[in-house]
């Protein structure tokens, strides 16, 4: 079984990279004015996203500027976000998206659209869909298992990283 999930985890990273790399390339730029500045890279993440939060502070290779957003942050003008949610539509991260808006602050989601209508996908300035709809295995009786949105998450946000780090190389 777990041959099977890498498998379909492999394919799916590269089907990620084909459908998102034009929001990829736009969140990480937004990302990096903050850190080319004197602003910082605010990370909220919902639930099992809270992976991203940890990696990006306490990880190898800690992304410069970036710290946990909580909800006694104050966010200035220059600091950009990053908000990472298994769901577009998640109340959390909506109201977080809500109130960014509101302070004309810029932020990336990452988050699976699943439904139309107010959400991460209409409040971000650069969204990136996860794409994750069900779960890449199918078992015995016929469901589907091995959901992997924070595996997920933590790819896209190397992803966004690295292309931070390359930006920031150039500037």
């Amino acid at each position: 079984m777990l041959k099977m999930f890498s498998t379909q985890l492999g394919g799916y990273f590269q089907r990620l990279l084909e459908k998102e790399a034009f929001a990829l390339e736009d969140g990480a730029r937004l990302l990096a004015q903050a850190a080319a500045g004197e602003g910082r890279i605010w990370i909220y993440g919902t639930r099992e996203m809270k992976a991203v939060e940890l990696e990006a502070i306490y990880g190898e290779e800690p992304l410069a500027s970036a710290c946990i957003l909580s909800d006694e942050i104050e966010v200035d003008d220059a600091d950009r976000v990053l908000i990472v949610s298994r769901y577009a539509d998640d109340e959390e991260a909506v109201e977080i998206a809500a109130i960014l808006q509101e302070k004309a602050i810029p932020f990336v989601a990452v988050s699976t659209v699943r439904t139309e209508g107010k959400g991460l996908n209409t409040l971000a300035d650069v969204h990136i869909d996860l794409r994750i709809t069900k779960g890449l295995l199918p078992d015995e009786l016929g469901n589907r298992v091995g959901y992997p949105t924070s595996i997920a998450g933590l790819f896209l946000y190397f992803g966004l990283k690295f292309t931070i780090e390359e930006i920031l190389a150039e500037y």
